[in-house]
């Protein structure tokens, strides 16, 4: 098997595309073809600036371990050795001032006890801040929410999944900023709660008015689907509210209570749930959050094996290099 040769890269562009140019001092010179700077091997500057291209390169794509090594020419144990120094610290984060801020909040669960609170901009795609977490707790979010109100930072508008302790938290910082529900989170909800194929009448009504709601795009639509989901109310009330005498247990349970839970999950959304309507600025759901932990849980999926402690500051780097990428757009 042919030996792979260790390929130099520019250290100003983080071009592959460099081929030698003589000596200089005693040492090989390179030139890179697409920004025709020219160096050599034997700088350390170079040298560690071509370990953290790797690692980025690593953090950010879904390559393993062995594909940059392939790609680098450089040894897996070197690499590795590498990227642990890397791994043992984490970047500086800082939270930018700006003038519109249309916030997103959500968690997602990295493990059993490790939740990642993330606070990220929809307008230009950006994490503002982000915490490791037992919970979603109230009081940890009011916490990072005055910090955000202590910086100044512009928030125009809060997009949320539903969770209530994020919930009571924005309510108590900034009463008075839009605070809208993911739709999508709403219909997803619900329509797990009544299923793709109702029994009940009451049911199939409910799921056609949840699979509307996407659908809702100005006032008028809002004003009327808000007076047909008063009118499922009045219809199925005494349905929702029936009760039977749980055989097991001896209790009395509510007989139709998933299609119960769904309206009950409707009706306490539904004053927050059109904020898009007034300002069409404020995003509707929580998407932009949705494929950015996604990503990150795959990458992770990738390089498993990590410890705790590796693990959170390999996230730590993947928001940092994301930001930065951002930037640069």
């Amino acid at each position: 098997m042919a030996k792979i040769r260790r390929r130099q890269r520019c250290p100003k562009c983080g071009s592959l595309d460099v081929i030698k140019w003589g000596s200089r001092a005693g040492h090989q010179r390179y030139k890179c073809r697409d920004c025709k700077s020219l160096f050599t091997s034997s700088r350390k500057d170079i040298s560690a600036n071509n370990r953290f291209v790797w690692f980025r390169k690593w953090v950010l794509g879904k390559q393993t371990i062995w594909d940059i090594a392939k790609e680098s020419g450089v040894s897996e144990r070197h690499l590795r050795r590498w990227f642990d120094e890397y791994l043992d610290k984490a970047p500086a984060w800082s939270i930018q001032r700006r003038k519109s801020v249309r916030m997103l909040v959500d968690g997602t669960w990295l493990d059993r006890d490790t939740c990642l609170i993330v606070y990220r901009d929809d307008t230009s795609k950006s994490t503002i801040y982000y915490r490791f977490a037992a919970d979603e707790k109230e009081y940890e979010i009011i916490r990072d929410l005055d910090v955000f109100k202590q910086l100044r930072l512009g928030i125009a508008s809060f997009t949320t999944d539903g969770a209530d302790d994020i919930i009571r938290a924005i309510r108590y910082v900034y009463p008075h900023i839009a605070r809208q529900r993911c739709v999508v989170h709403i219909e997803r909800e619900c329509l797990a709660w009544l299923t793709q194929h109702p029994k009940s009448s009451a049911g199939i009504t409910l799921r056609r008015l949840v699979c509307q709601i996407s659908d809702i795009k100005t006032n008028n639509d809002r004003l009327f689907w808000i007076k047909c989901l008063h009118e499922w109310h009045d219809e199925y009330e005494e349905f929702i509210m029936q009760k039977t005498v749980n055989k097991e247990t001896g209790e009395l349970t509510y007989t139709h209570d998933s299609v119960r839970r769904a309206y009950i999950h409707l009706h306490r959304a539904v004053s927050h749930m059109f904020e898009y309507i007034d300002d069409p600025e404020v995003p509707n759901n929580t998407n932009g959050l949705e494929p950015f932990f996604g990503h990150l849980k795959d990458n992770l999926r990738i390089h498993r094996g990590m410890s705790v402690e590796h693990r959170n500051n390999f996230i730590k780097w993947y928001l940092f290099f994301a930001n930065e990428k951002k930037k640069k757009r």
